[in-house]
């Protein structure tokens, strides 16, 4: 009988290793087995390179659009002639609205979408917090108390700051109080919100039915958002804030992207979901505070530019949805305001335009979801 063949250090190390063990049995290390990727698929922000695609051309379209309505907006429907010096001026003019319609849609359209990652739900937009209320009690206040001729001069830069103060120090006493102390909780810092809002509300209300016709008249100007109520000495102001809160956010994306999977998961991956919360809240407070302040109260803007951004841009990463959503506030209101300017010659509804077509816009989301 033949002797059975002696394995050295040497020969072991010859060839591949056996994928069975001394004893002929299956490794249970070896027993798993790798189920190949689906050909096209990949762990990035896009799920296939289709939806990388898809997200491009609704990018790029969106961009020519964007160029298209803003140019439209200088140029088209000038009364003078373009050698005038008559004509760069109206130019100039409407080219400081078309710069505040971009303000407006960077802080609409960056504070919504943010807002809705950190609250984990997509129909909560920040005016839930109060912004718009606060900005009514202050405008109707002023009426109230020190008559038309305080609230006609009530404009300019400290004008701008304090009511963006106002704006910041309540959003931060919510934050700092509500989720810092015994309660840290956001549905009770969303609630105590909702009622601090509808308080304000009631309060501006008040006011309001105790005003003489022509000074309600007067206030109905302040009570909708538009372009035309934008201060150009508020900006060296307002866009040094709307710069490093935007960048800021931006540069975040990532940690929103973990706060997007939910608490649990959030804190798993080593992230402070308390500290995170109240870092982003206030950055979207400020955003919030400087286009409220800026133009007026745009409820369903930043309703509509997220939903509409979230169907354009199929990917979960902040990176992409972020631009996007910028982008998609600029073309609305740039549209809204060029068809409504010179076409249908509707100049001061543009606002309320916007708003009715975002009500729709929530009330078709929430019929569709069939819950809050």
């Amino acid at each position: 009988m033949a002797e059975p063949p002696v394995r050295t250090p040497a020969n072991n190390n010859e060839g591949p290793p056996s994928a069975t063990g001394p004893t002929g049995a299956q490794p249970r290390s070896r027993a798993i087995t790798r189920v190949p990727a689906p050909a096209g698929r990949g762990s990035g922000p896009f799920a296939t390179p289709k939806h990388r695609r898809r997200y491009w051309f609704a990018f790029g379209a969106l961009a020519l659009a964007a160029l298209f309505f803003a140019g439209a907006l200088l140029w088209y429907g000038n009364p003078m002639p373009v050698d005038d010096p008559a004509f760069w001026l109206i130019a100039e003019r409407r080219a400081t609205s078309v710069f505040v319609m971009l303000v407006v849609a960077i802080c609409q359209g960056l504070a919504t979408v943010a807002f809705q990652t950190v609250t984990n739900n997509r129909i909560l937009t920040p005016s839930i917090m109060g912004f718009e209320s606060l900005y009514m009690v202050i405008q109707t206040g002023t009426l109230f108390f020190f008559g038309a001729t305080a609230l006609i001069g009530f404009r300019g830069l400290w004008q701008f700051s304090l009511q963006v103060a106002l704006m910041m120090a309540l959003a931060l006493l919510l934050y700092t109080w509500l989720l810092s102390g015994r309660f840290a909780n956001l549905q009770i810092m969303l609630l105590v919100g909702i009622i601090i809002g509808g308080g304000l509300g009631s309060v501006s209300t008040f006011m309001q039915r105790l005003l003489t016709p022509s000074d309600f008249d007067l206030l109905t100007a302040r009570m909708f958002g538009s372009v035309n109520n934008a201060d150009p000495s508020t900006f060296p102001v307002a866009i040094p804030i709307v710069v490093v809160a935007a960048a800021l956010l931006v540069l975040r994306s990532r940690r929103l992207n973990a706060i997007a999977l939910g608490r649990d998961i959030a804190v798993n991956l080593g992230i402070s979901h308390k500290r995170e919360l109240i870092i982003n809240l206030t950055l979207i407070s400020a955003l919030m505070a400087v286009s409220t302040s800026l133009v007026g109260p745009l409820t369903f803007l930043g309703f509509l530019v997220a939903t509409l951004a979230y169907q354009l841009a199929p990917t979960y990463d902040h990176r992409y949805v972020f631009p996007m959503a910028a982008l998609t506030g600029f073309v609305v209101l740039t549209g809204a305001y060029f068809i409504m300017n010179h076409v249908f010659y509707a100049q001061g509804v543009v606002g309320i335009i916007i708003e009715l077509v975002g009500g729709l816009a929530f009330l078709v989301v929430i019929l569709k979801r069939g819950r809050l």
